[in-house]
This record gives structure tokens, C-alpha cells and sequence, in this order.
């Protein structure tokens, strides 16, 4: 039989009619002839509620109990969820993480798959029942729990795809699929029925919330099929391809710009007066490496003759934004820096599209569209296929909707529809 592995975000198991409703697409599936093995989120705010609890605790809860804490969320789902596919008349079994054999490094909160070893996924497939696995979590070789990060359990459900053999690897949210920008934003958003995994890594990476940039990364290495689809409709969905030679072939067909992503959980930082000699950019970025961020686009100024100093500004994830700051201070006098500025009320957003590489242009009506409506450009960034500005984090959603209709991405059906309210 054919191998589907299917994902529920939160908002598709929020509470005990969301969960029943899910089992019954999941029995749908599996009497169509298909194995299933089901992956779940905590059920709707699960975890931000735990990390409140764990904040009224304590200001700094240790990493490993932390983890050991979210991953509770899952577990709570998963066993509700087989429970309600087993009262539908299917034989269902739930897996931790670690009895999935999820296997990861130990870098708590974030970490990376390692390795998929699925014995005990695989012979509930085998005796005829559904496999319902906890997302976002994993365990390291000395068998400590680990969380995978926000979003986490898109990754999970991909690893498994690929560990499995699996036909495809279906992504179940609160929308009907990925569109060219947020429908929260823009309710004229138009879905993408098919796009290609290079230009979903792009929209991943520079904010759009569907799919966790690590899934995607994951499914283009290992070649699993992506369909995103709402758990709320039958609607067809988005395709997301793996297959280079259909990409190639399709280059030609496809529109020029695939969407419009934005971020407003980045922040800014810039190093004034760092002197304008070789090896100084090489320190201090040695620096914010060690600090564990993760930078995203950098500016140099050009260097004043008089002085022989130079600033650098960086954007990085606004959660990295402290360790950075006194990281930087600490090594101050090794740097030889003038002084340090930090901003958070930043916003990037990003235009996308595979058809950037033949079409020129692009560059030219995305400024002057911006422009048109008043907002002011911070900092750019390239790359073959996307273009990313920093603006004011309160012009972020009039550049995202100026963009949008600058580049003929609105669409004259109705409005995008959102059933839940994350968008995973």
C-alpha cells in the first residue's frame, strides 16, 4: 500500500471536536488503500501556556527541563488522537518522540535531527494500525528529551517521509494551502497550487509561517513530496516540488514572483567605529558565532579617511538579540569598537520568485513601489531568486500589501480564508 505521513499543526487538534474531526479524515485515508503514519502538535496555545508556567517558576529555567516540559504538549495530543481514531474502528498506537526513534544532537530547544530509526513505527504499519507520533521532539544518544524548535513537528513529520519511503509527506494547517503573502495581511492573496522547493526555502527562511524552513530543507535533500493542505476543507492545496528536472521543465510556465513573506521578529544591530583593517570583520563576526545567532544580512558602510573607521550593522533573530549585545561587550577591547546600537522595531520582508534570474526589472518596481507608498528602506539583501528589505516594523504591512499589488499578485476571486488563527 501506499505510505502517506500527515501533520496536524495546533490549530487542527485545538480541542476534543477539532481532534474527532481529524480522526475521521485520518480513517478516511486510511480505508482509501493507504498506510498512515499522523503527526502531531500540541493541542492550539498548549506550549506558549507551558512556557508561562515555566516563567512564573523562574526567570532562567534550565534548558534540558525545558525541553522535558514543552514536549508535554505533544504527548497530550497524540494519545487523544489515537484514542478518537480507535473509537472510529481503526487500531491506532502513539509514540514520544523517542519511541518514533526520533534521534538528534543535544542543543536544547533547537536541535537537529540526527537520525530516524522508526522499528516501532514501521511494525504498527505492518499489524494493520495508524501510527500517531509527538512532534517537535526528539532524543539525544544519552537518551535526554529534546525539542526541535518552533514549528518543529513539520520537520518531524518530514524526517519520518523520508525514514519511511513514505509517497508523500501532507501538511495539514488552518489555511487552504501557501499563498503569495499572508492572507492576515493581504486577504487578496492568491494560493499557489505548485511552486517550487528552492522558493519555498526562500519564503521559509524570510518569514512566511506555513512550513518550518528545516522541514523544507529536509525534503528537498531526501526528495519527499509536500502537500500542504487545510485540515479545515478539501481543498487541493499546494504542491511543493522536489523533482529538479520538473522544475527545469517548468521554469518557462512559471510566473516570475511566487510571493511576498515578511519577518517582525528580527532586530538590528550596529557596531560603530570598528576599525578598517583585514581581519576585523573576521573578529568580530568570530564573536556573534560564538553568541550562537544567526545573522541574516549585513551592511558595511564605506570607511572614513579621516578616521580609518567603519560601521557595521547586522540583523539577526530578535530572540538572539541579548546574547549577541553582551557577547560584543565582552570582547570590546579586542574588537576596538566605538560604540554599540541595538533596534527591534525592524521589519523585513522579502519578494520571491524563480523568474527573478531572466526578467530584469524586478529590483526597479519593487523600490518604486515602495517608494509609491512612502516607506523608507533600511538595508537590502539578494539572492538569485529573492530580493529582502528592512523597513520600520510599522510600515511592515503597508510594504508587504504595496509590493503585493505592485507585482500583480492579488486575486479577483474571494478572500483567502483562515479557519484557525496561526497559520500552522
Amino acid at each position: 500500500m501506499p505510505l502517506v505521513v500527515q501533520k496536524f499543526g495546533g490549530s487542527s487538534v485545538a480541542d476534543a471536536a477539532s481532534i474527532k474531526r481529524v480522526a475521521k479524515r485520518i480513517v478516511e485515508t486510511k480505508e482509501a488503500g493507504n498506510d498512515v503514519v499522523v503527526v502531531v502538535s500540541a493541542m492550539g496555545d498548549t506550549t506558549d501556556e507551558l512556557l508561562e508556567l515555566a516563567a512564573s517558576v523562574t526567570e532562567t529555567p534550565a534548558e534540558r527541563e525545558l525541553d522535558i516540559l514543552l514536549t508535554a504538549g505533544e504527548r497530550i495530543s497524540m494519545s487523544l488522537l489515537a484514542m478518537a481514531i480507535t473509537e472510529l474502528g481503526v487500531p491506532a498506537r502513539s509514540y514520544t518522540g523517542q519511541q518514533a526513534g526520533v534521534l538528534t544532537d543535544a542543543a536544547y530547544g533547537k536541535a537537529s535531527i540526527v537520525g530516524v530509526v522508526p522499528e516501532r513505527i514501521a511494525r504498527t504499519i505492518q499489524d494493520g494500525g495508524v501510527a500517531i507520533v509527538a512532534g517537535f521532539q526528539g532524543v539525544t544518544e544519552t537518551m535526554d528529551v529534546t525539542t526541535l524548535g518552533r514549528g518543529g513537528s513539520d520537520t518531524t513529520a518530514v524526517a519520518l517521509a523520508a525514514a519511511l519511503d513514505a509517497s508523500v509527506c501532507e501538511i495539514y494547517t488552518d489555511v487552504d494551502g501557501l499563498f503569495t503573502a499572508d492572507p492576515r495581511i493581504v486577504p487578496t492573496a492568491r494560493q499557489i497550487t505548485d511552486i517550487t522547493s528552492e522558493e519555498t526555502l526562500e519564503m521559509a527562511a524570510h518569514g512566511a509561517k506555513i512550513l518550518h524552513l528545516r522541514a523544507v530543507e529536509y525534503a528537498r535533500r531526501y526528495g519527499v513530496p509536500i502537500h500542504v493542505r487545510s485540515s479545515f476543507s478539501n481543498k487541493v492545496g499546494t504542491w511543493i516540488r522536489t523533482d529538479d528536472s520538473q522544475t527545469e521543465e517548468k521554469t518557462m510556465e512559471d510566473p516570475i514572483i511566487a510571493g511576498v513573506a515578511h519577518d517582525r521578529s528580527e532586530g538590528k544591530i550596529t557596531v560603530i567605529g570598528v576599525p578598517d583593517v583585514p581581519g576585523a570583520a573576521a573578529r568580530l563576526f568570530n564573536v556573534i558565532a560564538g553568541a550562537g545567532a544567526n545573522v541574516d544580512m549585513i551592511v558595511q558602510n564605506v570607511s572614513s579617511e579621516a578616521t580609518g573607521l567603519t560601521d557595521i550593522s547586522f540583523t539577526l533573530p530578535e530572540a538572539d538579540g541579548p546574547s549577541t549585545l553582551a557577547a560584543l561587550r565582552a570582547a570590546a577591547e579586542d574588537l576596538g569598537y566605538a560604540d554599540l546600537r541595538y533596534d527591534d522595531q525592524i521589519g523585513k520582508v522579502s519578494l520571491v520568485g524563480a523568474g527573478m534570474r531572466s526578467h530584469p526589472g524586478v529590483s526597479a518596481k519593487l523600490f518604486g513601489a515602495l517608494f509609491d507608498a512612502g516607506i523608507n528602506i533600511e538595508m537590502i539583501s539578494t539572492s538569485e531568486i529573492r530580493i529582502s528589505v528592512v523597513t520600520r516594523v510599522e510600515d511592515l504591512e503597508n510594504a508587504v500589501r504595496a509590493i503585493h499589488t505592485a507585482f500583480e499578485l492579488d486575486s479577483d476571486e474571494s478572500e483567502a480564508v483562515v479557519y484557525g488563527g496561526t497559520g500552522r
